[in-house]
């Protein structure tokens, strides 16, 4: 956290579901940091509020990633209305996408978009994510694409929006960036990072020039394909993956679960 940066904790404050919502959506936002995925104080990561409310946590516009803590999260509505006394403002242009994704599906607690180098790359690439990695063939048959409209301003992008998604889970928005949805903070975040390692291998592998890339066989890319069981998945992320990375976290880039 910045030097004299006064965050009141709201620890006590908010139910025990809501205070260990925001202490892992204050890790997400910290790892992207850690992992150089974030884009200075733009992007957005919101992970909606246990209870019948449908409320979210987002960031508070301004705060770098690797500064936001739990108790700086700020609660909004669906329309992005901040419904908690806080010191803090959000973008609301940021959470246009958001709340299109998490209006329309209920399994989609966490909603992660991001603007690396590498997702934007691909996602100006006319073939989109190619089969060219293990980790591109485990995203690619689970991956949709959203034309560029523009900066999100327009609620009325948001129905498109809900329409290309469908129910995938990993979506590259064309000439903008990458977005992951999950159950939970790692089953999201684990899907980011292969997303975004399958955009990386691509843009290396494409230094060669398209006609010297190999495909993967159509064959193995069933294989993969049947091999990528959204419950392993889960196991995976959640079991397994997002311990560690807490452990990393407390280690290189403590005091976000304050």
């Amino acid at each position: 956290m910045a030097d004299g940066m006064q965050i009141a904790s709201m620890k006590g404050k908010v139910s025990e579901e809501e205070w260990e919502t925001r202490v892992n959506l204050a890790a997400m936002y910290r790892l992207t940091a850690l992992y150089g995925w974030d884009d200075m104080i733009f992007t957005h990561i919101s992970h909606r509020v246990p209870g019948p409310d449908h409320h979210f946590l987002i960031n508070p516009y301004g705060m770098l990633f690797e500064e936001i803590t739990a108790s700086s999260l700020v609660k909004v509505d669906l329309d992005g209305n901040i419904v908690q006394e806080t010191p803090y403002f959000i973008n609301p242009a940021g959470f246009t996408i958001h709340s299109a994704i998490h209006a329309a599906r209920d399994d989609a607690h966490v909603v992660m978009h991001l603007h690396t180098d590498d997702g934007v790359a691909v996602s100006a690439q006319k073939e989109g994510l190619l089969p060219l990695s293990q980790t591109g063939m485990i995203v690619g048959h689970d991956l949709s694409y959203h034309e560029y409209e523009g900066i999100a301003l327009d609620h009325g992008e948001r129905e498109r929006l809900v329409a290309d998604i469908g129910t995938t889970n990993n979506m590259i928005l064309r000439n903008h960036g990458t977005l992951t949805v999950g159950g939970t903070a790692a089953e999201c975040f684990l899907r980011m990072f292969f997303l975004e390692r399958a955009c990386t291998m691509q843009v290396r592998a494409l230094s060669v020039g398209r006609d010297n890339v190999l495909i993967a066989p159509e064959a193995a890319q069933e294989t993969v394909k049947q091999q990528s069981n959204p419950e392993g998945t889960k196991t995976l992320a959640n079991m397994l993956a997002w311990p560690g990375l807490l452990r990393r976290l407390d280690r290189q880039l403590p005091g976000y679960a304050v």
